[in-house]
């Protein structure tokens, strides 16, 4: 105070000289600065509005190409993905590795400060995205899902918080009702935060075991249930008219439910929620109507979970076609006028949006004729809503025209193509309709940037075709030819291994034959309850039931054993063959390129800037042909340097791309694919971007490292 008040007194004497205090003037002015400069990434994707967004722009344009590898960090568990976009908050980052461990990290040296491992062996959980941050004052927490549990830790420490729940964690069951009391879930997704509440997505059985998708608020300091709203409306609520009268009960139906993550106008305290499909996913013989509010947008009251307003973008789903990603809290200029938007991208390709308050569409929607002839029992909806003034940024069918021209097998291709069907929400059938974009999109979980100082958006894309063929559902067992086992399998396992066992390796979906030389029986018991990766937990299936299963893949099952009366359980009268992609011989897509793509939406106009593919495939590449575009997964972040990075391609490599010409300025090769989002931010002054390089998807290699890039 003695310097500062020598320059507030003239007739007081300095005790240091004038040269002096102007240098520590200057010091402390240059240090204020260096403070501001720090920019964190305190959610997930980067803010509420899940715009993937950083005002950081030391590294820019003119530099980029001067990027290196500042740290790696290994987590010393490469047995499975990390689909993680990490948290840095005040100078730490927080991350999760393949197996559900927590870290801390020193963000600008990739230190370790701590680890924490749940009492639950967390390595038979499933695959994370991310972490939650609160804090109020000196109680700062990280709450993360593990299975069906959220848990509360000590940011500080990484040790439990015992007042949460009981021990530090809770069951998030306990808002679901006592229906899903055996049934599966897990959060991927990290929760919204909202003061002191956080409500948390649900990730369910996609089959008619699924639990109701509820959305859920809790209390972040003593984990007590606040709100729940009912995807699947009671009697007495708005929707229940558009399902069957009992589906309000959860049997045979269930989903519903957000699982890609929720976003928040903190202003107005509004909470945007994009809801998944129904279950069963391709039949819905047992709920007929438009399904509210399943594939919808919801406007909820963040304080009491009120509707404000909702959009459904599928009536009555047979397709799989979720909602895949939290939406973008956006403004859009039209004439003149500033509007506060949400935009919501889909697995189809479209980009709807509305006015947040109200739920108008800023632009047009049409319910377009689509065809109604389904199968025996099936009712579908005679329109659908497609977008008319913003063309969809991915293929939405394909014809013999579209065969890929690097297919060696183009005839069979092309025979393949003729007998199904290929129209946008063509009915399933027992014959098969092309799902184009697939199952995974279009759009997926990693979501669009969106940058509010262009008004521009920037979305990644797949452009993958798969097949869905339909069949009635066997009679398993009826005549006493199975054993126990093996109508456990036909009916829990054989949609996505196959009857066979041999599995869509190509698809994803590994084979099983001779699993008794890989996996033990205590192994496989711990995945069929709770789950490994994308793979749901059936921890409904009772121990016996479950055991002769185990006892049949490992060919350990008596023969003469045969299905024990009253063992099966309620079945659909059609259900899928499994998931099934549209493939070369060489395993690339059966379309032309592009497979994969990157569109910068200018949402003002509602046209697109650029459009380019998006990902290498080595072995085309050595061969002379361009570049083709792979199957991505995970986001992009856009910067106020002028930029667009993004990795999430299965050839392994981090992007940054002139954000407004989508010209490619830089790119490096990470230690294993990086399905997951980039965060971007600032310690000290220096700017970093990180992401986690796990692999193990699309038949690319094990990796366990966060790595992070900064200037030299």
């Amino acid at each position: 105070m003695t310097v500062f008040n020598a320059f507030a007194n003239p007739k007081t004497k300095p005790i240091v000289k004038k040269e002096f205090l102007w240098l520590l003037l200057i010091l402390t002015v240059s240090l204020s600065f260096l403070s501001i400069d720090d920019i964190d990434w305190r959610e997930y994707l980067g803010g509420a509005d899940r715009n993937h967004y950083s005002p950081l722009d030391q590294v820019n344009t003119a530099n980029v190409k001067n990027l290196s590898k500042a740290w790696e960090y290994h987590t010393g568990d490469p047995d499975g993905q990390m689909q993680v976009n990490p948290l840095i908050v005040n100078g730490v980052l927080y991350g999760v590795s393949a197996s559900l461990e927590i870290f801390a990290l020193d963000a600008a040296t990739g230190r370790e400060i701590w680890k924490f491992k749940n009492a639950i062996d967390s390595k038979w959980y499933n695959t994370s995205r991310g972490l939650a941050y609160w804090e109020n004052g000196s109680d700062k927490r990280i709450l993360v899902g593990s299975g069906n549990w959220l848990y509360a830790l000590n940011a500080n420490t990484g040790e439990s918080i015992k007042s949460f729940g009981q021990d530090g964690r809770i069951d998030l069951r306990k808002g679901l009702g006592p229906q899903a009391a055996d049934k599966f879930l897990a959060s991927t997704t990290p929760g919204t935060v909202y003061k002191n509440s956080i409500i948390m997505p649900l990730r369910l059985s996609e089959g008619n075991d699924a639990a109701p998708g509820y959305i859920q608020c809790f209390d972040i300091l003593t984990g007590d249930i606040k709100w729940v709203f009912k995807t699947i409306p009671d009697p007495a609520e708005f929707g229940y008219e558009t399902w069957n009268p009992d589906n309000y009960k959860n049997e045979n139906v269930g989903g519903a439910n957000n699982w890609s993550g929720t976003s928040l106008d903190t202003e107005r305290g509004i909470l945007y929620v994009p809801t998944g499909s129904a279950a069963y996913d391709f039949y819905g013989g047992d709920r007929t109507g438009d399904n509210l509010f399943a594939n919808c947008l919801i406007a909820l009251n963040a304080e009491t979970g009120e509707r404000i307003w909702h959009y459904q973008f599928t009536h009555h789903d047979v397709w799989d076609r979720d909602l895949p990603a939290p939406p973008n809290l956006i403004t859009v200029t039209r004439k003149g006028k500033q509007i506060d938007a949400v935009a919501q991208i889909t697995k189809q390709g479209y980009v709807y949006i509305f006015n947040r308050e109200t739920g108008e569409p800023i632009y047009k929607i049409k319910e377009r004729k689509v065809e109604t002839k389904g199968l025996p029992g099936e009712v579908l909806s005679p329109t659908q809503p497609i977008p008319s003034q913003i063309k969809p940024f991915a293929r939405q069918t394909m014809t013999k025209a579209d065969i890929s021209p690097y297919a060696p097998n183009q005839e069979e291709l092309l025979a393949t193509l003729a007998k199904i069907k290929t129209k946008p929400y063509s009915a399933p059938t027992t014959e098969g309709s092309l799902i184009f974009p697939g199952y995974d999109g279009g759009a997926e979980w990693g979501g669009a940037s969106y940058d509010p100082t262009t008004g521009i958006m920037y979305i990644n894309s797949n452009e993958m075709p798969w097949i869905l063929t339909m069949e009635k559902t066997p009679d398993y067992g009826s005549n006493g030819d199975m054993t126990a086992g093996e109508l456990s399998y036909m009916t829990h396992c054989s949609s996505c291994h196959q009857k066979d066992r041999a599995g869509l390796p190509k698809s994803g979906y590994p084979s099983l034959i001779n699993i008794k030389a890989k996996k033990d029986r205590n192994y496989i018991s711990k995945i069929l309850t709770s789950g490994k990766g994308m793979m749901p937990g059936f921890g409904f299936i009772k121990e016996n039931e479950k055991q002769a299963l185990i006892s049949f893949l490992l060919d350990e099952e008596k023969k003469e054993v045969v299905a024990a009366s009253g063992q099966k359980q309620q079945q659909l009268a059609y259900k899928s063959t499994g998931y099934n992609k549209f493939l070369d011989a060489n395993g690339n897509p059966a379309v032309k390129p592009p497979w994969g793509t990157l569109s910068a939406l200018n949402v003002n106009t509602g046209k697109y800037i650029w459009q380019k593919p998006f990902g290498e495939i080595k072995e085309l590449i050595d061969k002379g042909y361009p570049i083709t575009g792979t199957e991505n997964y995970g986001g992009g972040v856009v910067t106020a340097g002028g930029l667009f990075f993004i990795a999430a391609t299965k050839d392994a490599k981090l992007r940054a791309f002139d954000k407004l010409s989508g010209e490619l300025l830089w790119e490096t090769t990470l230690p294993a694919a990086a399905f997951a989002t980039p965060s971007v931010y600032s310690v000290n002054g220096k700017q970093y971007i990180v992401v986690a390089c796990g692999g193990n998807k699309l038949g690319t290699a094990k990796g366990d490292s966060y790595v992070a890039y900064a200037l030299p």
